[in-house]
């Protein structure tokens, strides 16, 4: 089953159709599918699946991480860290004090309360450096109860590369914020490649400063469920943003992508390409991307794609895109969404040339994904991503395949 629902909200503008009502004709301030940042509690209720943020997840299988249980486990860290960066604890006011992005979420919410303080990495302004920045967190069992609150700190003009890995099994929630310097050059990955039971629930909220470049990459295979955000908003024009993410959902496996790109200044630029693929009975994957251009933020240019190939009967695709458009004085806009089984036409092609029908299948996932693989930007982490498909096919896929 697939469902792909493209919405479109425009309002006060030149050259395209305003599709909003008059009463409706006044200055907006936060997005229908990104609630307001409030570090209270009582500003994030506990959903009951009808909310619209909500309504594709499956409340049940969160284990109980939306009811704020204290807990003081913690996952095991494992980093490298070339010279120049740190790694320090710092309080949760001084989080603040940073300029940490609050949370828009229950989940973010409760783990910005339960974390006990907060993890800073700190990159100096006009670093270059040359080697990737690796966190690898583990958890050693579902029944482990794990809240996270992590700062990234990123000086004007410096280049870095940052990657987390996170494996094992827990029940983990964190809130990430992302604070990038003006000019900074940045490149972000993070790998969900947890246990068949984990559950995973983390928001990457970014600031991108005048004239920065941040590509953020969010990639899931393992776990029972997991539910990622990724945020972005500026703090001057010029500031960029490459949103790439991939994901394989397995039988029964739940894999939720949620994106909000804020253009709340002039001459920015969100690019976002998700692309999933699913195979098993009950494997179900969501992908809702969301871009707002505030009245202010003339001349951005914005696009947004997510791409399902399903590999099997019994699965199901959500993908969701939407624009809030609150001016028409800009460079572009636009967002598409497709879901679809094997390319027919690839798979003659490829059957008429002598290959088997289970081989040009699996050339047809490979050439899916490759592209995308190839912009990550981590050559070590690009070879381990093209293993990786390899072994997710043969779970299903190419199981019979000699």
């Amino acid at each position: 089953m697939a469902q792909s629902l493209p919405t479109s909200r425009l309002r006060k503008s030149n050259d395209v159709t305003t599709t909003l009502t008059d009463a409706l004709e006044v200055e907006r301030v936060e997005s229908h599918l990104n609630p307001p940042a409030s570090y209270d509690l009582a500003d994030h209720p506990v959903p009951t699946g009808r909310e619209e943020v909500w309504r594709f997840t499956p409340l049940k299988r969160l284990r109980g991480l939306l009811d704020g249980e204290a807990s003081d486990t913690r996952l095991k860290w494992d980093t490298t860290l070339p010279a120049g960066v740190t790694l320090t604890e710092i309080s949760g006011e001084q989080a603040v004090e940073l300029g940490e992005l609050a949370p828009n979420e229950r989940p973010a919410a409760l783990a910005a309360a339960n974390a006990g303080g907060a993890l800073l990495l700190d990159v100096p302004a006009d670093a270059v450096v040359a080697e990737p920045v690796v966190i690898r967190l583990t958890g050693s069992s579902v029944d482990d109860l794990v809240w996270s609150r992590l700062v990234y700190r990123v000086g004007a003009h410096a280049e870095v590369t940052i990657v987390l890995v996170h494996s094992g099994s827990a029940r983990y929630s964190a809130i990430s914020s992302f604070l990038i310097g003006d000019g900074a050059q940045v490149n972000v990955l993070s790998l969900q490649d947890w246990d068949d039971d984990a559950v995973h629930l983390g928001r990457d909220a970014i600031r991108v400063g005048r004239d920065a470049y941040v590509k953020h990459t969010s990639i899931s295979f393992g776990g029972d469920l997991v539910r990622m955000h990724a945020n972005v908003e500026y703090a001057g024009p010029g500031g960029e943003a490459e949103l790439l993410g991939l994901y394989f959902a397995d039988e029964g496996q739940h894999l939720e992508h949620r994106l909000f790109a804020d253009h709340n200044a002039p001459k920015t630029k969100s690019n976002v390409v998700y692309k999933g693929a699913l195979q098993g009975q009950g494997a179900h994957t969501v992908w809702i991307g969301n871009v707002l251009i505030r009245k202010v933020a003339e001349g951005i240019e914005t696009y947004e794609e997510n791409r399902n190939l399903v590999l099997t009967d019994g699965c199901q695709a959500d993908s969701v895109p939407n624009l809030e458009i609150e001016t028409g004085e800009i460079e572009g806009a636009g967002h598409a969404s497709a879901t679809a089984r094997f390319d027919d036409e690839q798979l003659f092609y490829l059957r008429s040339r002598g290959v088997s029908e289970k081989e040009a299948q699996r050339l047809v996932v490979h050439g899916f994904f490759n592209d995308l693989i190839r912009k990550v930007g981590i050559p070590s982490i690009e070879e381990k991503l093209l293993e990786t498909v390899e072994t997710e096919l043969a779970k299903n896929v190419l199981k019979d395949l000699a």
